[in-house]
């Protein structure tokens, strides 16, 4: 038998803070498929080139296919990924105004080519309008390789999160370094918050936002309370049990939690997670309806979200909630018309 604090340090539990996978001996995986379908929608859709020959966005994500995993093994991260892409683009001709529409191929992103030597194949619906190929070919490409080692930065760092646990020497460690970096970080939108605690102290912030859809209040509080409508605006399959305690689930599980607080067409307070944050650590989200006539504010707080995760919250709230909530309501609306 080895003698006191001379065993073998793989199997010393009060090394760690929670005493979970010791010193992260053991093999862990989380499948990052879905994850990264969102990303790579989030990264690439919406990029704009622009140049002497004119104007171009890539619009859409036509064609995911493909996985993606991460694993941990003796304190180490192995990625694996393989994608078949193809996007949209549509661009207009400065000097004519002509308006003109392609695709963007990417056949093999995956781990074992570099972003730099994967292919990119650029083409366009039959007629004129070369010069905005060209422009997607060069400058366009680039763009997309940019956006495609977004996608890389944040497999390896906001979807791994919590996957190599620290151990009790670095928690002080990492919190001093990561403390200093979310002060020095701080906008106006974003306020520091004590540190919540669930194995292991993360650090946490603050995002408040707030936005004026055109809608009364009880039609927009509806949208966030009836199933229906949030598979109308999510595009996916959902779990909404619109009551206190009721369960919460979107966008393929990505997002999960519970509702804590519902007042008719004017409050509404989630318990609120994604699903690449540490293990059971939620959020506190409240939306607030402030009704204007024909208009509605809405005020959003939302709590204890991790450091790492502040922009790819905010961005999840902008993106997938408020645009396409303001889709959903035009939609609505024209409908009507």
């Amino acid at each position: 038998m080895a003698k006191w604090g001379h065993g073998d340090p793989r199997w010393i539990v009060e090394e760690r803070a929670d005493a979970t996978n010791v010193n992260n001996w053991h093999w862990t995986e989380r499948d990052a498929t879905s994850w990264s379908k969102s990303k790579l929608k989030e990264v690439l859709v919406g990029l704009v080139v622009e140049g002497e020959a004119g104007r171009c966005e890539i619009s859409d994500l036509k064609h995911a296919e493909g996985e993606a995993s991460c694993n941990s093994r003796k304190g180490k991260l192995i990625f694996f990924y393989e994608w078949n892409l193809r996007l949209s683009w549509k661009g207009t001709v400065k000097e004519s105004g002509e308006k003109h529409k392609g695709s963007v191929e990417i056949p093999n992103l995956s781990e074992e080519n570099e972003v730099d030597d994967t292919e990119i194949n650029v083409s366009k619906k039959k007629g004129e309008g070369d010069v905005l190929k060209d422009l997607m070919r060069t400058e366009g490409t680039a763009k997309v390789r940019e956006a495609l080692r977004d996608y890389l930065k944040a497999l390896k760092t906001e979807f791994t999160l919590g996957m190599i646990l620290p151990t009790k020497a670095t928690v002080g460690q990492e919190l001093a370094a990561e403390r200093k970096l979310s002060g020095n970080a701080v906008q106006d939108s974003v306020s520091p918050q004590s540190l919540d605690t669930v194995g292991v102290k993360i650090p946490t912030v603050q995002i408040l936002l707030r936005e004026i859809f055109n809608s009364p209040a009880d039609e927009l509080y509806s949208i966030f309370t009836t199933k229906e409508l949030v598979q109308k605006f999510s595009k996916c399959p959902a779990v909404i049990e619109a009551e206190k305690g009721g369960k919460l689930q979107m966008f393929d599980g990505c997002v999960s939690g519970e509702y804590a607080e519902l007042v008719p067409s004017q409050r509404i307070v989630l318990k609120w997670r994604c699903r690449n944050w540490p293990d059971e650590h939620y959020a506190t989200v409240a939306l607030n309806f402030k009704d204007m006539a024909a208009q509605t504010e809405l005020q959003l707080e939302c709590r204890g979200v991790p450091v790492s995760n502040e922009d790819s919250t905010r961005q999840c709230w902008k993106k997938q909630y408020f645009e396409e909530i303001r889709i959903l309501l035009q939609q609505s609306k024209d409908k009507l018309e």
